[in-house]
């Protein structure tokens, strides 16, 4: 099956940091750097402590990678049964099968690799040969294997941790079990070595830490986090005597050892569990990562010994709901999320990511409460617009929130939420939701729509009320989508019952309206060229002349309800995605269907850049921003209309890392079986016909005259016959020179 559609093809994913696997880290001595890997999905990313710059991306999975583990040179992965090890952080080298069910530990252990999978099923590879040196089957039911540590300085043994609280020392030269620990009586999540020899600590998932010397079978100290199972313990090797433990809650607690007390809390470290911690080899640093999709590196240089965050990489810890590229260049993407934060992605480089932060009712009572427990926090975005012209002068960007009447005000170059919650005093006794939103192309004005059916008009610089459309609401039901053309002339307003009202900007009279058979579920316009896009309940769009209010184009295809819509920016095509995972590219002049093709995700909302390169879709369960490249800038595509019987193409997510482009398919061109050509080469014939002038090959100058030939002809006509004129005598009869003139005549003749 091909692997791209007609016009785009996949190029790359942004927002993408990390996951619920462990990090892993690796000192490289030449570069005196630390790196970081962390799983995105099928992928992995490496980064570097100093900067968190990403260093390499993985080639892709066939599957989401489960488990991750480093050596000084490989990279090891377990991605359902298989476990592959990487080099270069990008290449595989080596592939290890040979598991019945998914691999969920790894353990590089010298020149052997020790895997684990579900069944507790534990093999010794040798990584070179990619043979198996040995295997050793446990029983779930009385030995489940859920941790594996190498205790230092324990030559050729490994130590097993059970979910039933036991722990045995194997030999894994000789195959023998040396010795059982009894345990805890809890399920053990974590081993850890302690810089010390012979230490050990070890998490349970009732929160309790146990320290101890596995050599002489003896706890040396105790600990208890209240915050539930221990998730991650990292110990600091600076010389502080510091031991780091994560929670599924998020918070970081950190443990003297000498004192055996708390002495220190991080709240709140990640929306989420920390199951990544990592202290860096004699630096007073530590990293972090989580399931909410944020990588973290933290600093000790307080004066109580507690951290501060030094530098972080974070995308959306949930689904964006709404996306729409900003600006001219089609560089940068806002996005809004499920976790009621707005973000800047930037298609040229990850470095130039933004946060502008959570949509919260108190910003002050916020910061003081922490994101954890903070609640003011406001309900997701659901829509929001957007404009350049005003950024540097006061806030950009509006947005409206599920369920609320009130609208924000967000700023982009200060990067925050703004000043103003736009909200009439009318709504204050009657219960109404703000359902559409839209900011003029000079930035003063917003105009927001609500399921009351009114419309009102604020100034966004002051914040003030500016009037509202119709006497007393714009329409009787609930307003699906407000739009204003580009030169503050006329404002068009949606309403479910299918009436499209056309109003004055400025006076706020009606003009005109247009009624649709269908209730209308949203619009889309597209201000150079007066067009606009309706999506309507029945899974159909119509195309509207916003000058002449007629309906020009009508389309159908999708099975389900319409997401999202997009222009190009020369109003050619139209995008339409639907909850059918369907997006389809229409031909606007031609009224039909060039492009259709099929994603793993129903689409939630998608956007076209304004220089027509990239498509950015979002989509249900999915943390990410996914660009897709339009390859007709840079090849030959063929835009004829597909048949009516034409099957979509199913396409992957495109990686985190830029993808080439893949030769062409000749599955595309499966349609040429039924005796069409698909060839856009055009070859003109030398005489087209034999009463006709070919001229193609010559300039225009030479051909637009004939038009006017008789004309010329006419002009070019002389007025009277040439005359001839008289021969002149080859010698002159007399030239005299006077002075410094020569005088010559000639002598008679003698």
């Amino acid at each position: 099956m091909p692997e791209t559609s007609r016009i785009f093809s996949g190029h790359r994913a942004l927002g993408y940091n990390s996951n619920h696997v462990p990090l892993c880290t690796r000192y490289h001595e030449k570069h005196r750097d630390t790196y970081v890997v962390t799983c995105v999905g099928d992928s992995f990313h490496t980064y570097n402590c100093s900067r968190l710059g990403i260093i390499s991306i993985s080639n892709r999975h066939d599957e989401e990678i489960t488990c991750l583990s480093v050596d000084a040179y490989l990279v090891f992965t377990g991605c359902g049964e298989t476990v592959r090890a990487f080099t270069r952080g990008r290449q595989v080298c080596h592939t290890y099968e040979g598991h019945d069910r998914p691999v969920h530990l790894l353990l590089p252990f010298g020149k052997h690799l020790v895997s684990i999978d579900e069944d507790s099923q534990l093999k010794v590879w040798d990584i070179a040969s990619e043979e198996v040196y040995l295997e050793i089957g446990f029983q779930n039911d009385s030995f489940q294997i859920s941790a594996i540590l190498h205790p230092t300085t324990y030559l050729n043994k490994i130590l097993l941790g059970s979910k039933q609280g036991q722990l045995q020392l194997w030999n894994i030269k000789t195959n023998k079990k040396i010795y059982t620990f009894t345990g805890w009586g809890q399920h053990v999540t974590v081993l850890e070595q302690a810089p010390a020899v012979d230490l050990v600590a070890v998490g349970h998932a009732d929160g309790q830490i146990i320290i101890h010397n596995f050599k002489y079978d003896e706890t040396l100290m105790k600990f208890k986090q209240d915050w539930g199972p221990i998730t991650a313990i990292t110990f600091r090797t600076d010389g502080e005597p510091i031991m780091a433990s994560g929670s599924h809650l998020g918070h970081i607690a950190l443990w003297n050892l000498e004192e055996k007390r708390l002495s220190g809390q991080i709240r709140e470290a990640h929306i989420g569990s920390v199951t990544g911690m990592k202290c860096l080899p004699r630096e007073p640093l530590m990293v972090t990562s989580g399931p909410d999709n944020s990588l973290k590196v933290w600093i000790f240089d307080q004066s109580d010994g507690g951290g501060r965050l030094l530098r972080q990489r974070s995308g959306h810890s949930a689904p964006p709901n709404r996306i729409r590229f900003y600006g001219n260049d089609g560089s940068t993407v806002i996005s809004a999320g499920q976790d009621s934060s707005l973000r800047l992605f930037s298609t040229v480089h990850d470095s130039l990511n933004k946060s502008l932060g959570r949509a919260s009712f108190n910003k002050t009572q916020t910061k003081k409460s922490g994101l954890k427990n903070d609640h003011h926090m406001m309900p997701p975005v659901t829509k929001f617009a957007a404009e350049l012209s005003r950024q540097s002068d006061w806030d950009n960007i509006v947005c409206c929130h599920h369920g609320l009447c009130d609208v924000t005000t967000w700023t982009s170059q200060g990067g925050t939420m703004g000043k103003y919650r736009l909200k009439h005093e009318r709504f204050q006794s009657l219960n109404a939701t703000a359902e559409a939103v839209d900011i003029t192309s000079c930035g003063n004005f917003a105009l927001i729509g609500y399921s009351t059916g009114h419309v009102d008009t604020y100034n966004v610089q002051s914040g003030l009320y500016r009037g509202s459309y119709g006497n007393p609401k714009a329409h009787s039901s609930s307003v699906r989508s407000v739009k204003v053309d580009g030169l503050n002339q006329v404002t068009i307003t949606a309403a479910s019952s299918g009436i499209i009202k056309f109003w004055r900007f400025k006076k706020k009279d009606l003009l005109g309206r247009v009624e649709l058979k269908e209730p209308i579920n949203d619009l889309v316009i597209h201000r150079e060229s007066s067009l606009l896009a309706v999506s309507l309940d029945d899974f159909s769009v119509s195309v509207l002349d916003v000058d002449t209010r007629k309906l020009i184009r009508s389309f159908s295809g999708h099975l389900s309800r319409i997401s999202d819509m997009a222009f190009s920016p020369d109003a050619r095509w139209l995008i339409t995605a639907s909850m059918d995972s369907r997006i389809n590219t229409w031909d606007i002049p031609v009224a039909k269907l060039i492009d259709s093709f099929i994603v793993e995700s129903a689409v939630t909302s998608l956007t076209m850049s304004p220089t027509g390169e990239y498509l950015a879709t979002s989509h249900v369960d999915y943390l990410g921003v996914y660009i897709w490249s339009n390859k007709t800038l840079y090849s030959h595509v063929s835009l004829r209309p597909l048949p009516e019987d034409f099957e979509p193409l199913s396409m992957a997510f495109p990686d985190t890392s830029q993808q080439s482009e893949p030769e062409p398919q000749v599955d595309i061109l499966e349609l040429e079986d039924k005796g069409e050509d698909f060839s856009d080469e055009f070859t003109s014939p030398e005489q087209i016909s034999d009463e006709l002038v070919t001229l193609s090959l010559l300039p225009a100058s030479r051909w637009q005259n004939l038009l006017h030939l008789d004309i010329i002809k006419l002009r070019n006509k002389p007025k009277q016959p040439p005359k001839v004129s008289k021969s002149a005598p080859f010698f002159s009869t007399d030239c005299s020179w006077t002075g410094n003139e020569v005088s010559i005549s000639r002598s008679k003749p003698k």
